[in-house]
């Protein structure tokens, strides 16, 4: 097989492979938790294995929607921090955007975060092990944002040590604030970015930028 054919049939399985995403997708904002490898086979139009064949089992396929959503996630988070407006307004737009996210998408959140209610743990071929691969997507998150703090925020001669401290405790706040929120809905979402913004201010609105870096 030469090179052209080998590229032709990468790209024609990367395209199925997006397919079979979209399909998930379909089935979990239908679903949440719930979601199953029958129903998302299904709506694929497939055998199960097929999406075996290629996601290697339904924690493989349940990885691959998690980066396809944290990916989108980082994206949307990086274009809020680049916005051209003073530091406060684009922390209150960082945290929007997250916000945002969950609410606009409740079902895809609590497959990534919260396991089914009828899910058995001896029974696991009922459906995804959900929520339980919570924890490499928010230190995934707050590596990220470490990263942009590190890159952007001038905290000293310790300031790599600091910048990963607030990266992960300020996902850590996102998450635990907004898994919160979207449950019980006890103030309106700009309240709550509102609040979100005053409590982590304080040291963020005295910080300089690091010099030569992008702003922030």
């Amino acid at each position: 097989m030469d090179t052209t054919q080998r590229d032709s049939q990468q790209r024609a399985h990367e395209e199925r492979r997006r397919e079979l995403l979209e399909a998930a997708d379909r089935v979990v904002l239908r679903d949440g938790p719930g979601a199953s490898m029958n129903a998302i086979a299904a709506e694929a139009g497939i055998t199960k294995p097929i999406l075996y064949r290629h996601f290697g089992d339904k924690g493989g396929l349940y990885r691959a929607l998690a980066v396809r959503h944290t990916d989108a996630l980082l994206a949307a988070l990086r274009a809020a921090l680049d916005a051209p407006a003073q530091r406060r307004a684009r922390v209150e737009a960082t945290l929007d955007t997250y916000l945002a996210a969950i609410e606009a998408r409740p079902q895809v959140y609590r497959f990534l975060m919260h396991p089914a209610d009828d899910q058995s743990e001896g029974q696991p071929e009922q459906g995804f092990d959900v929520g339980r691969h919570a924890a490499p997507l928010l230190r995934r998150l707050g590596e990220e944002l470490a990263q942009v703090v590190a890159e952007r925020v001038d905290l000293g001669p310790d300031g790599a040590e600091k910048a990963r401290v607030w990266g992960h405790g300020i996902v850590g706040m996102m998450h635990a604030a907004g898994d919160w929120w979207l449950r019980d809905r006890p103030c309106p979402r700009e309240q709550l970015v509102s609040h979100l913004t005053d409590l982590l201010w304080g040291r963020l609105a005295e910080a300089g930028d690091r010099e030569g870096g992008p702003a922030f």
